[in-house]
């Protein structure tokens, strides 16, 4: 089932919607970045926007819809994909599949309940997450191993970037020539500032669990603003919403050349 011709263009129509999706949040971190702090610079935040750009309904209803298909393949692929692997390496990347199923869903739930209505908060969950960890028993360690979690994928995010790891996704003329290095170049600073971003909601988290205060953690949004009261802040956001932008356009690059 995982191998079917179907799949690929349910593949394709997912990675366009993730493009589009990853695009917004480029230019609202980079909105963020000369000061506009109105928008949540995350997927969320990128779904509100799109809303609210002309023909905003039906491309949210498309990016809702192109979620659920990318759900649909990595759902099939956490169940009976990674069929060339063995043993441990199979059931880490099936694992990782399943992980990318709930981060889709939780995409296109927030884009349906946005073109619906439903949607007239813009709290962000993570904090009252991280309390009700904190409540557990070492509830305090549990979010530190979230916050360590959080940190390994980031870090696999910059490594696979930097050691073009994503190129396995691609077939092999699509990777070559003056196009193809310019789809390299994508992949390489989008997947590096995935990776930077994701490092720092880790951070937040750490920081959260090692003062017991779970207000302290927070998502990509949150992240970003407190790099950007740093010195140098606005410099170093701009780039990661450059990044963001230009794993957008691989995104669209990966649709054209995938290989499953």
């Amino acid at each position: 089932m995982d191998d079917h011709p179907a799949l690929d263009y349910v593949a394709r129509a997912g990675l366009v919607a993730f493009g589009v999706v990853h695009l917004m949040m480029g230019w609202l971190t980079l909105q963020l970045a000369f000061g506009d702090r109105e928008n949540k610079a995350d997927s969320t935040g990128a779904v509100r926007e799109l809303a609210q750009q002309p023909f905003g309904e039906p491309i949210v209803w498309a990016v809702g819809i192109g979620m659920v298909l990318l759900a649909v393949w990595q759902a099939i692929e956490a169940a009976v994909g990674h069929r060339s692997d063995d043993g441990a390496t199979r059931l880490r990347k099936r694992l990782t599949s399943l992980g990318k199923v709930v981060l889709y869903v939780a995409i296109a739930a927030t884009a349906f309940k946005v073109v619906t209505g439903s949607s007239s908060s813009k709290k962000d969950g993570t904090a009252s997450f991280s309390a009700k960890l904190m409540d557990l028993p070492l509830g305090q360690a549990l979010v530190g191993l979230v916050a360590l979690g959080i940190a390994a994928v980031g870090a696999y995010l910059i490594f696979k970037g930097l050691t073009e790891r994503f190129l396995k996704d691609i077939e092999a003329g699509g990777a070559s020539g003056r196009v193809g290095s310019a789809y390299v170049w994508l992949g390489k600073i989008g997947y590096v500032a995935k990776g930077v971003a994701v490092l720092g909601v880790a951070a937040l988290f750490g920081y959260a669990a090692i003062t017991h205060e779970p207000d302290k953690s927070g998502g990509i949004d949150e992240a970003l603003l407190a790099v950007l009261d740093q010195p140098l802040g606005p410099v170093a956001i701009a780039l990661v919403g450059v990044g963001f932008a230009a794993f957008g356009l691989f995104c669209f690059a990966w649709a054209r050349h995938i290989d499953r």
